[in-house]
């Protein structure tokens, strides 16, 4: 049995989230807070950087592309680093990144030095977005629903509240302290892993809940029955190929890249979103900063409902399809809006519509655990997906703006994105498809 219906059937046998499992859990929440907070608490504070040193509009623009920049890059690193040093102690090293990278930041006194900060932030950044979905496949096969709810919720939670507090903490307090002050939560991550690297629980296997009867479907999530289904410190039991093979592998699987445009799809609508957003709103109806800068939120927020419901509708309901669909077509839906009715009136509803694109991002992320047998595999296809997803949302947000350039409106830009979302339908619908990518592979070329 395949995907989405393994992890329904398992419920039953599930043992309680926190039992024995407590500091993964605080550490997994932690880490999911502290990617989200790291790249959505410096756009609110520029200008008052600007005001203390002078920042070029060169540098400007390459701290707005690190992200996803640095995502790709240490995206594909990352599997290398995780096969020598654990997903626990890559963990430590990417949090501890973060940390120094975020209270460095607070400190600088000009422009390069704040790029180099945020890159540091953002390496840092990329290698947890990798390690989030193996360490819930490896502590939580039995609840990966209720795990990927909670971390993408997590996510959702620290997307919106940096830029609400921001700007008072920084005239409370100024903006280096509104900066930096982020890395609390990244060095409180930190400190579950530690704490579990140090008592060896680590080590300890974590038991996959037993198979059912087979019903519909002769697929399956697991190895054979001869294999141990096990998951240790250092991935499953089982012996997988190296990641150099196991990139090459998935490469020729059709199931990867369809979850590859799937997730590209959801960072691509976000970075646009965050770019551009602000600006489309006041160009097209009018508005204030002000009111762009609350759209802008009100689109963000529409994340935190989306991580709460999506895993649990995908590991119980199957809902995968259905799922994408509401999200692709709602921003077609959304930008159309905008584009023959951009009053300010109603520019709240074209928002909350194109808003439901972020449905795709916990979609894209419990995809990833679920369409993998083991925490070993987990990783390498994270990293591929990953990778590729955010090559894609680097290019987007650089030709929405090269578009408006050229054309002097925003009719050609917002087009080429709602065609973006319609073109990605197809690989959204292949997503769905119940079963994971040693399935695939097998169904093509025999043993995994």
């Amino acid at each position: 049995m395949g995907g989405e219906v393994a992890d329904v059937v398992t419920a039953s046998g599930a043992r309680p989230l926190w039992h024995g499992r407590a500091l993964a859990v605080l550490g997994i929440l932690l880490c999911a807070f502290s990617l989200r907070s790291a790249v959505a608490s410096l756009s609110p504070v520029v200008d008052r950087i600007g005001a203390e040193f002078p920042l070029s509009s060169a540098v400007v623009g390459l701290i707005g592309t690190a992200p996803p920049v640095c995502f790709a890059v240490f995206g594909l690193l990352t599997p290398l680093l995780e096969r020598r040093l654990g997903l626990e102690r890559l963990a430590v090293i990417a949090l501890g990144a973060m940390t120094v990278g975020l209270v460095a930041r607070g400190l600088v006194g000009e422009s390069v030095g704040l790029l180099l900060t945020t890159a540091l932030i953002f390496a840092g950044v990329g290698m947890g977005n990798i390690l989030l979905p193996p360490l819930v496949k490896k502590y939580f096969p039995d609840r990966i629903g209720a795990m990927m709810t909670l971390y993408t919720t997590s996510m959702a939670f620290s997307t919106f509240v940096p830029p609400l507090v921001a700007v008072p903490v920084a005239d409370a307090a100024g903006w280096r302290f509104s900066l930096a002050v982020w890395g609390v939560f990244a060095a409180a991550g930190t400190i579950p892993w530690l704490v579990m690297l140090l008592r060896g629980d680590h080590r300890r296997v974590v038991p996959v809940p037993p198979e059912p009867e087979p019903q519909a479907e002769p697929e399956t999530l697991r190895p054979a029955a001869s294999e141990p289904a096990a998951i240790t410190a250092t991935g499953p039991i089982v012996t997988a190929p190296e990641n150099r093979s196991l990139f090459r592998r998935l490469a020729g699987i059709p199931l990867v890249w369809a979850l590859a445009v799937t997730f590209g799809t959801s960072s691509t609508m976000a970075y646009v979103a965050f770019a551009w957003f602000p600006s489309i709103a006041a160009d097209l109806a009018g508005v204030n900063s002000g009111t762009a800068g609350l759209l802008l939120s009100l689109f963000a927020f529409i994340g935190l409902p989306a991580s709460l419901l999506v895993p649990v509708l995908v590991v119980r309901f199957q809902a995968t399809r259905p799922l994408f669909l509401i999200g692709a077509l709602g921003g077609v839906a959304g930008i159309t809006g905008m584009l023959l009715a951009p009053h300010p009136s109603v520019l709240w509803l074209w928002t909350v519509l194109f808003g439901l694109v972020g449905l795709l991002f916990p979609l894209s992320l419990v995809l990833i655990s679920i369409r993998s047998r083991t925490a070993e595999s987990a990783v390498v296809l994270s990293s591929f997906v990953q990778s590729a997803g955010y090559v894609m949302a680097a290019v987007f947000p650089v030709l929405v703006g090269v578009l408006h350039g050229a054309t002097g409106s925003w009719t050609i830009p917002l087009i080429v994105i709602a065609a973006v979302l319609v073109a990605a339908i197809p690989a959204g619908m292949m997503a769905g498809r119940r079963g994971t990518v040693e399935d695939e592979w097998e169904r093509r070329h025999g043993t995994w």
